[in-house]
C-alpha cells in the first residue's frame, strides 16, 4: 500500500488544496500545519503557474498573488523540506506540465521523492499522453494521480485500471470553483472506477460546505476542497491559518459523522 492509499485507511479522507506562496510561504506552512492538526488526511500543494487552465477565478487569483510575491519551484521544495520535519501526512503536488518540463522532468520528480512528496497531479496532461511522465514517476516512487471527469465516459475503465495513489474524480464540467449544487451522476462514475481498481477515489471541484463534503464522501472515499479554502486565505491573509484550521475541522467532522 502506498503512503497515499494509507491516508484513506481510517475512514473517509479530507483533502485540502492550498496554493503555495499565497500570500507568502510562511503563511502556506502555517496553513498546512493548521489543516493537518485539524484532521486533513492528505494535502494537495499547488505550484503556481501563469496559465492554470483547470482553475476558476479564485485559484487563478491565488496563483497571480503567489507569483507576484516571488514564489519559485525551488522555494516550494524548501517549504516541503521544512514541513517534513513534523508533518507526516502525504503530500501531492498539483501543477501543470510546463512547470515540470521547464524545471526538467527527471530533476523535478526525483526532488519530489527526495523531499517527501508522494504524488503528482497534472490536470493538463491527458491520460493518453501521461507516458512521458509515468516512467520517471515510477522510477522514483512518486504516484502520478489520474483524474476522471464527467466527460471521460468510455475511458473511465482504462484510466482506473492504470491509476496510482488515488483516483481524482472531477465532480462537474468546467473549472474549479465553489458550486451551490453538484448535479453530475457521480455514483455511476464511482461504480465504474471501483469495478476496475481497488485504489481509493476522492471527489473534488465545487465542494465547499460540510453537507456537500458529506454527500461526496458517502459515495466515494473522500472529498477534496480548494476554492473555499483559498477564499478564506484571500479574506484573512496571514491571519488565515486559524480560520482554515476551524474550517478543516468542520469539514472533517462532517465526513466522520454516522
Amino acid at each position: 500500500m502506498s503512503k497515499i492509499q494509507e491516508a484513506f485507511a481510517n475512514g473517509k479522507a479530507f483533502i485540502p488544496f492550498i496554493t503555495c506562496g499565497d500570500p507568502n510561504l510562511e503563511t502556506t506552512a502555517a496553513v498546512v500545519r493548521a489543516a493537518v492538526a485539524n484532521g486533513a488526511d492528505l494535502v494537495e500543494l499547488g505550484i503556481p503557474f501563469s496559465d492554470p487552465t483547470a482553475e476558476g477565478v479564485v485559484i487563478q487569483e491565488a496563483n497571480i498573488r503567489a507569483l507576484k510575491g516571488g514564489v519559485t519551484t525551488d522555494k516550494i521544495f524548501d517549504l516541503v523540506r521544512d514541513l517534513r520535519g513534523d508533518v507526516k501526512v502525504p503530500f501531492v503536488f498539483m501543477t501543470y506540465a510546463n512547470v515540470v518540463f521547464s524545471y526538467g522532468a527527471e530533476k523535478f520528480i526525483s526532488t519530489c521523492a527526495e523531499i517527501g512528496v508522494d504524488g503528482l497531479i497534472l490536470p493538463d496532461v491527458p491520460f493518453e499522453e501521461k507516458g512521458e511522465f509515468l516512467s520517471t514517476c515510477k522510477k522514483y516512487g512518486v504516484d502520478l494521480i489520474s483524474m476522471i471527469a464527467p466527460t471521460s465516459e468510455d475511458r473511465i475503465a482504462a484510466i482506473a485500471r492504470e491509476a496510482e495513489g488515488f483516483v481524482y474524480i472531477v465532480s462537474s464540467l468546467g473549472v474549479t470553483g465553489v458550486r451551490s449544487e453538484i448535479k453530475t451522476d457521480l455514483t455511476s462514475i464511482v461504480k465504474a472506477v471501483r469495478a476496475n481498481t481497488k485504489i481509493p477515489c476522492a471527489i473534488g471541484f465545487g465542494i465547499s460546505t460540510p453537507a456537500q463534503a458529506k454527500k461526496m464522501a458517502s459515495i466515494s472515499d473522500g472529498a477534496i476542497v480548494g476554492s473555499a479554502i483559498i477564499k478564506i486565505l484571500a479574506k484573512h491573509g496571514e491571519a488565515a491559518p486559524k480560520f482554515i484550521g476551524e474550517y478543516v475541522r468542520e469539514m472533517k467532522n462532517a465526513l466522520t459523522e454516522g
